[in-house]
Parts: C-alpha cells; sequence; structure tokens
C-alpha cells in the first residue's frame, strides 16, 4: 500500500471512465486528482459530461498509468462516486491542493485556476474506491 500511495501522490495525468446510463456508451477522460491516502479526488465542472453522467449512473473507474522506463506502472481504481459542493471552503481548499499537484505553489496563484476554483460550477469527485488493482 505504501508504494500505491506514493504513485498515486505524484501528478500523473489520471483517465476517468463514466457510462451513459441509456445507450451504455463509456466515457473516457483525462483529469487531474488527489489521492489524500483513502480516496481520490478530482475537479471538475457541473456541465461536463462526466458529471451529467455521474448523476445518473456513479459507478466509476479510473486508471493512472505511466511508463517509468521498466515498464508500466498502473493503479485501477473502482467504485461509486460522490459529487462534493460542501462545504464550499473545504471544495475550494481541496480544489486549489489538486491545481496545485500539477501547477505548483506559484502556478496555482494564476488567474486561470483561481477562477476555476472559485466557479459556481466547480465541484469535485470524489471515490473512495471499492476495488483497487495495481500492478506494474
Amino acid at each position: 500500500m505504501k508504494e500505491m500511495d506514493a504513485f498515486l501522490d505524484k501528478a500523473h495525468l489520471a483517465r476517468m471512465a463514466t457510462a451513459d446510463p441509456h445507450t451504455l456508451q463509456p466515457h473516457v477522460v483525462p483529469v487531474w486528482y488527489g489521492w489524500d491516502g483513502e480516496s481520490l479526488w478530482i475537479s471538475a465542472f457541473r456541465s461536463t459530461r462526466k458529471v451529467r453522467e455521474l448523476v445518473k449512473n456513479p459507478l466509476i473507474s479510473v486508471v493512472i498509468d505511466v511508463d517509468q522506463g521498466e515498464g508500466i506502472r498502473a493503479v485501477l481504481l473502482e467504485g461509486k462516486a460522490e459529487l462534493f459542493t460542501e462545504p464550499r471552503e473545504r471544495m475550494e481548499e481541496l480544489t486549489a491542493w489538486i491545481y496545485e499537484r500539477y501547477l505548483g505553489p506559484e502556478g496555482v496563484k494564476a488567474a486561470d485556476p483561481q477562477s476555476w476554483i472559485k466557479d459556481p460550477e466547480a465541484l469535485l469527485i470524489k471515490l473512495k474506491p471499492t476495488r483497487v488493482k495495481s500492478w506494474k
């Protein structure tokens, strides 16, 4: 578990999959995330397809994979997602944490990420996985 936590602590690009509840068509998108040791947090906006699909079908899969020169290292997380919007201050704090992982402590202070953090459409997707698989 320590090795997986160390891997997830890095700012890799994740791919999140949802499914249209009517057609069952999978939808996979790249996302930024943060791992707190128990749950994966993903920044999102209400109007996106992934969020609209999660409202109707909260089951998701997320894979984070990289080639570390000695083969692929990957973690797959699956489970039921929750949409996290309140308390707003905590949501903005967690969103800033995610953005800082990718943009750095100075980059997160720029106008764009600050406007994204404060956007009324912003929310977080929380996945406390029920299934975790990792491999090298």
